[in-house]
């Protein structure tokens, strides 16, 4: 796995070993970030379930303003750790080792890019949404990776679906605040 574009373009980045982390895989993520190429620069992204940080360090890389990364697992933090270093970008970086809900109780920080990638078939993703769209900025994206025969819902809040994709068994939906989504 790598960073694809930007000003990390073609670092390498560590993973965790077994099948309790799934990344993003390159096609994905090359197809996500066009998607949003001319949304990311001095945006604040937040990586929920974020595995590895390959999607918050890609958005920094592109030049997102900062990244919070938030996982539960003590071994996902340690390699978030190790590639926010290997690319960079500690003062751009906060990490946060905790339950996505403990992180939403705590937080009073606000977000213009969400990155929702929960293990598949964990039953979060959807549950995920509607905590970060109380915690997404007007004019702000909010991005779920899911299995691709899973029904996305068409609001969450003030946010709507406003892109839908789908590679093989992925599928990436994209909500943007209601008057947002219908002027796209």
């Amino acid at each position: 796995m790598r960073i694809i574009t930007g000003s990390r373009r073609g670092r390498r980045l560590e993973t965790l070993e077994g099948i309790s982390t799934r990344p993003t895989a390159e096609k994905v993520k090359e197809a996500l970030f066009s998607a949003i190429q001319f949304d990311i620069e001095g945006r604040r992204v937040l990586d929920l379930f974020a595995g590895s940080g390959q999607l918050g360090l890609e958005a920094l890389s592109r030049g997102a303003k900062s990244a919070a990364f938030v996982d539960a697992s003590k071994d996902a933090m340690r390699i978030i750790t190790a590639n926010i270093a290997a690319c960079d970008f500690a003062k751009e970086s906060k990490t946060y080792r905790m339950d996505y809900n403990a992180f939403f109780l705590e937080n009073r920080d606000r977000f213009d890019l969400v990155f929702i990638d929960p293990p598949y078939q964990s039953g979060l993703v959807w549950h995920a949404l509607s905590k970060a769209a109380e915690v997404t900025n007007p004019g702000g994206t909010i991005i779920c990776e899911h299995p691709a025969n899973e029904k996305a819902p068409q609001e969450s809040g003030n946010f709507s679906i406003y892109r839908q994709y789908q590679y093989g068994k992925v599928g990436l939906t994209f909500y943007r605040r209601k008057e947002m989504a219908e002027t796209v």
